[in-house]
């Protein structure tokens, strides 16, 4: 039986992935520190699971062999990493520095939850992964963005030095149920105004786009990649790209809420437009997303109206 390492594994991606390699034969060790993880996102998994409670900043010691370390510990929606920017800085500085020595100490397969965001606000569209990205290195959500992107480089140093057999995943607005109510992304933030009869809140015009990705498809893209023997960073996202008034007119119509849409103004830095080029992915994986994204909501909306609901 195989063993994997899944940093932040109580999280919305950590526990899908959880239940990906369990039910593919792994034995998993699941370490989160509960930040932003909630153990109700893995109290359902009865066997193969073991929960260690530990920050990865900080050292980490596993005994016994590991074939995988998947780090994917880190607060990814901005209102979490503007509220620990410190914290969001270590786990994918020491936190990453820490999961490579355990990889180079175990011999094992390691992959890197990176993100779209290392793109920054960007000036070529779609975004391909040859694409070095426009971000402000001083910016509010830097503390996310050049976090993610020296954690890249400290992956691929940690490859070229070591021979540290890597995998980079850049993650694109993915979405589906185990999302917090009060996450602070976009899906769960008008799912829940629908359902509570508030009013939808857009910031700026409303233009700004966003490409969303249903957690199926996205993990099935990171199992694939995984398989593959890849090192180079790959876009894992949907390529079907919406404005923020479309995605809030889907919501309202999936919910039947009376809501209205109302705006304020737009955040510090926050992109015009984003949208994954993922012909890599189609030609190295043979993978693409399948699930429309109003399907994918359907399906979050009857798991966030169970959270309302109580």
């Amino acid at each position: 039986m195989k063993r994997a390492l899944v940093t932040g594994g109580a999280g919305f991606l950590g526990s899908h992935i959880c239940d990906r390699l369990i039910a593919d034969g792994f034995e998993v060790i699941c370490m989160d520190n509960f930040i932003t993880g909630n153990k109700k996102n893995i109290e359902h998994i009865k066997e193969g699971l073991t929960v260690v409670e530990h920050d990865v900043s900080k050292e980490i010691k596993i005994d016994g062999d590991l074939d995988w370390i998947l780090h994917f510990a880190c607060p990814a929606s901005p209102v979490d990493y503007l509220n620990y920017p410190i914290q969001t800085m270590k786990v994918d500085s020491l936190g990453t520095l820490n999961t490579l020595g355990v990889a180079k100490a175990k011999g094992a397969k390691f992959m890197l939850a990176s993100t779209s965001e290392i793109y920054g606000d960007p000036k070529v569209h779609p975004q391909p992964e040859s694409y070095w990205g426009n971000v402000n290195p001083v910016g509010p959500r830097s503390v996310y963005d050049e976090a993610k992107r020296f954690s890249e480089a400290l992956v691929m140093a940690y490859h070229n030095t070591h021979s540290i057999d890597t995998r980079i995943v850049r993650i694109f607005n993915t979405y589906g149920p185990r999302m917090r109510v009060n996450d602070g992304r976009v899906v769960p933030n008008f799912i829940s105004q629908a359902l509570r009869g508030e009013d939808l809140t857009v910031f700026g015009d409303g233009k700004q786009t966003r490409s969303f990705c249903y957690i199926g498809d996205e993990i099935e893209g990171i199992r694939r990649l995984m398989d593959s023997g890849h090192n180079d960073p790959v876009n894992i996202g949907n390529p079907c790209e919406y404005d923020m008034i479309e995605l809030a007119k889907m919501v309202l119509e999936l919910t039947g809420s009376s809501s209205r849409i109302t705006y304020k103004p737009l955040p510090a830095d926050d992109p015009q437009r984003r949208r994954p080029d993922i012909s890599l992915a189609k030609k190295l994986l043979d993978w693409e997303p399948k699930v429309h994204v109003k399907d994918g909501l359907a399906k979050t909306i009857d798991y966030i109206r169970g959270v309302i609901d109580g």
